[in-house]
C-alpha cells in the first residue's frame, strides 16, 4: 500500500516500468507558444519597449516627487562683529552672527536658513579650499541682512565723518557673495544695508548721510529704530507695483541714514519715499530676481497691520529660488 501511495503522489519519483507517470502541470501557453495574456502577434522587441517605457515613467514620477518636495536652502550673509581694543572674552574675537528676526521671516515659508560665514583660503590657523562660490552653487538663494554702513571707500569716496567709515571687510565679503550668486543664476534679496550694497555692486553710490546730504528730506532714522516709519510709492511698471496691485501708497519702517544716490548699471528704482523721493527699493534688471528693500520687512508684522505685508516679495524670491534649485 505504501508503494502505491508513493507512486501516485505529487512528489513521486521516476515512473516504474509499466506504472503511471508523475502528475503534470497543465501547459497554460497557447498552441502557438506565447502566454495567452500577451498581445496577439507581440514580439520580444515590442515587449522590451513597453518594459523600458514603464520603468521610465516610474523613474520620472519619483524624480518629480523628489523635485517638488526638496526643501529650499536659503543662505543669509553674516553680520560681523570686529574685536574691540582691550576687550577680553568674546569681545576680543571676530564674531559672525545672524539676527533672529530675518531668519524667522524667511523660515516662515518652511525653508531652511543657513548663515554663510566668511571664508579665508589663506588663513594661518585653519586654511580651507572652500570658497563662497561653493555656497552659491549648493544654496538656492541669498538674503543680505542689514547692519553696519557700507564703507564710502567701497564706492570710491572718502568718509566725510569718522563714524561713517562703515565696514569695508564686510563689504568685500558681501560683494563677492552677490556676484557669485548672480553668476550661478540664483536670486538675491537685499535688506536695508543689503539694498545699498546691491547698488554699489554695480557701480552705484550712496548718500553718506541723508540728513546732511538731503537737508530737505524727512527723517529716515531716529531713536524709535524699527518703530519709525514713513510712506512709499511704487513707480508705474515696477515689479513691486505688480506685486502690490491696488496699493498706490504703503507704509514701511525706516531705519537708515545712508541711501541710494547714483544708480548702478542696469539698476531700476522700485519704490520711493513719499514725499521726499528718496530711493527705497531697487531691482537689477539683468537677472531674474535681484531686489533690494531699504526697509526691514521682517519687522513689519510685529509692528502693526498698517505696515506693508511684504510676504509677496518673499514668495516671489522663493519662487525664483525654486526654479534654480537643481
Amino acid at each position: 500500500m505504501a508503494d502505491d501511495k508513493d507512486t501516485h503522489g505529487d512528489n513521486a519519483g521516476p515512473p516504474r516500468p509499466g506504472g503511471p507517470g508523475p502528475k503534470r502541470i497543465p501547459d497554460r501557453r497557447s498552441p502557438e507558444g506565447p502566454p495567452r495574456y500577451q498581445r496577439h502577434g507581440d514580439t520580444p522587441f515590442a515587449l522590451a519597449g513597453r518594459v523600458l517605457a514603464a520603468r521610465w515613467r516610474a523613474l520620472r514620477d519619483r524624480l518629480s516627487r523628489d523635485f517638488m518636495r526638496r526643501t529650499l536652502r536659503i543662505g543669509v550673509s553674516a553680520r560681523i562683529f570686529h574685536p574691540e581694543p582691550g576687550a577680553t572674552g568674546l569681545r576680543s574675537k571676530n564674531l559672525q552672527y545672524l539676527e533672529e528676526s530675518i531668519a524667522q521671516w524667511v523660515m516662515s515659508r518652511d525653508v531652511l536658513v543657513l548663515m554663510i560665514p566668511t571664508v579665508n583660503t589663506n588663513g594661518l590657523l585653519h586654511p580651507s579650499n572652500i570658497t563662497l562660490r561653493h555656497y552659491a552653487r549648493h544654496l538656492d538663494g541669498l538674503v543680505l541682512q542689514g547692519g553696519a554702513d557700507v564703507s564710502p571707500m567701497t564706492y570710491s569716496e572718502t568718509p566725510t565723518r569718522p563714524e561713517w567709515g562703515g565696514d569695508r571687510a564686510r563689504d568685500l565679503y558681501e560683494l563677492e557673495l552677490v556676484h557669485e550668486f548672480i553668476d550661478a543664476g540664483k536670486p538675491v534679496l537685499g535688506i536695508c544695508r543689503g539694498c545699498q550694497l546691491i547698488n554699489v555692486a554695480f557701480g552705484g553710490s550712496l548718500y553718506q548721510d541723508v540728513a546732511t546730504n538731503l537737508p530737505d528730506a524727512q527723517a529716515h532714522v531716529n531713536d524709535d529704530y524699527d518703530a519709525h516709519r514713513h510712506s512709499i510709492v511704487f513707480p508705474p511698471g515696477s515689479s513691486l507695483a505688480q506685486m502690490f496691485p491696488g496699493v498706490p501708497c504703503a507704509v514701511v519702517n525706516s531705519i537708515h541714514h545712508q541711501a541710494v544716490k547714483e544708480l548702478g548699471r542696469d539698476i531700476r528704482v522700485e519704490a520711493l519715499s513719499e514725499p521726499d523721493g528718496v530711493v527705497e527699493a531697487i531691482r537689477y534688471q539683468r537677472a531674474d530676481f535681484v531686489v533690494g528693500l531699504q526697509w526691514h520687512p521682517e519687522f513689519h508684522r510685529a509692528k502693526g497691520t498698517e505696515l506693508l505685508d511684504c510676504t509677496p516679495v518673499l514668495d516671489e524670491f522663493l519662487r525664483a529660488a525654486s526654479e534654480t534649485r537643481f
